[in-house]
């Protein structure tokens, strides 16, 4: 768009027909991000409240259809990236965010648990590694004090502090995991999303129960807790919960980035962000109605 033209269009922002403003505002919003720049600076020229207060909602728009995009795409491609989805979702809050900088911190994480495995370790051993360097060495824990802070559900802000809330800590684990060519998977475990570790060298048998690929389970909102069959089939009695299949089964990407942003539906919510909750709903449908 040509400057002269976008001059124009901001000069028109404060008409009081707003079929000329829904005009001029689908003009813009149909350039995308990269017009952005050019809102900012004019924010700043305007000295007109409406025209201020119109250029920040059509930043909004902006930003927001480029998020439901990424998390279209991502899902019709088959969710591949947990921690693209993760990533994406994070976009959301923080616009400017890059993934490359995420990338970054988890491979750090990966690479000082990356020496201290070896192939002659069990599951189990590899386990309490990954413990270890999440946990103690790099300090990573639930954020108990402020359990509901929108926060907790914004990786980078995760990463950042060390403090996440129980899917957050999933992901995060989950990914260094299989960065590390474990076969680490999460499982939407009612009212406690935890992880599965798989048994890699099971025979592929197409009529075997899945059940049996299941080592154990992983509660990193719990430090990496170490639990089994048994222990899910207790909290489940205990929640007058049915033992359903899908309880013990790792789940999808696709419904784990659901979760994520459910939880912040809840966290903005109780804070009555009403407009981000309306957001995140959009994001929620996209994930659970597109179809990879």
């Amino acid at each position: 768009m040509e400057n002269k033209e976008f001059k124009a269009l901001i000069a028109l922002l404060d008409d009081p027909d707003l079929d000329v403003f829904q005009a001029v505002s689908n003009k813009i919003i149909g350039q995308g991000p990269v017009i952005i720049p050019l809102l900012e600076k004019a924010w700043e020229a305007s000295l007109n409240e409406l025209i201020q207060t119109r250029i920040e909602s059509l930043i909004h728009s902006i930003q927001l259809n480029n998020v439901e995009e990424g998390l279209a795409a991502w899902v019709n491609q088959g969710s591949p990236s947990l921690l693209d989805g993760a990533f994406l979702v994070a976009k959301y809050q923080y616009p400017e965010l890059s993934l490359n900088a995420i990338d970054k911190a988890i491979e750090a994480i990966k690479k000082d648990i990356w020496i201290e495995l070896n192939d002659n370790l069990t599951a189990l051993e590899k386990v309490k590694i990954l413990n270890h360097v999440i946990f103690d060495v790099q300090g990573f824990a639930a954020n108990l004090a402020n359990f509901y802070s929108p926060q907790n559900g914004f990786i980078n802000q995760v990463l950042e502090t060390k403090k996440g809330g129980q899917i957050s800590l999933a992901i995060i684990y989950s990914v260094i995991g299989q960065k590390l060519g474990l076969p680490i998977f999460g499982v939407n475990l009612p009212k406690n999303f935890i992880l599965c570790y798989k048994d890699r060298y099971k025979p592929v048998n197409p009529n075997a129960d899945p059940l049996d690929e299941i080592l154990f389970y992983i509660n990193p909102f719990n430090k990496g807790t170490v639990l089994g069959r048994r222990e899910i089939e207790y909290f489940l009695t205990q929640q007058n919960l049915e033992h359903q299949k899908e309880y013990f089964l790792p789940c999808s990407n696709q419904e784990t980035i659901s979760q994520l942003i459910v939880g912040l539906i809840l966290s903005y919510d109780r804070l009555g962000y009403k407009d981000k909750v309306e957001d995140l709903r959009r994001l929620y449908r996209i994930v659970k109605e597109v179809k990879g």
